[in-house]
């Protein structure tokens, strides 16, 4: 079975760019760099707080990054990073249009 691309929507209320930025520093390999297999990210200003979307190449991709990297960070704490764990939404993606 051909792998398909898989959508993440994390939303945090009373988030803000500030936590946005340190949390990202934390979790990604470098300013401007994103981590194995994901393919885009977003993040910005929503109603309410603050919202991050992402497309990994892969589920498999997207858990491999969530469970060796973010759930881990997350759980030691990021100064300065999101206060509590996001809503999330998960999206089989059908359609990537560029």
């Amino acid at each position: 079975m051909e792998a398909t691309p898989y959508g993440i929507v994390h939303f945090f209320p009373g988030g803000t760019k500030e936590q946005y930025e340190a949390s990202i520093a934390a979790v990604h390999p470098g300013e401007g760099r994103l981590p194995d297999g994901q393919i885009f990210h977003a993040g910005g200003s929503s109603a309410g707080g603050w919202t991050i979307m992402a497309v990994h190449d892969s589920k498999e991709s997207w858990e491999k990054f969530r469970d060796s990297i973010l759930l881990p960070r997350m759980q030691q704490g990021i100064e300065g990073g999101f206060a509590s764990p996001p809503e999330e939404t998960v999206i089989d993606l059908y359609k990537i249009m560029p």
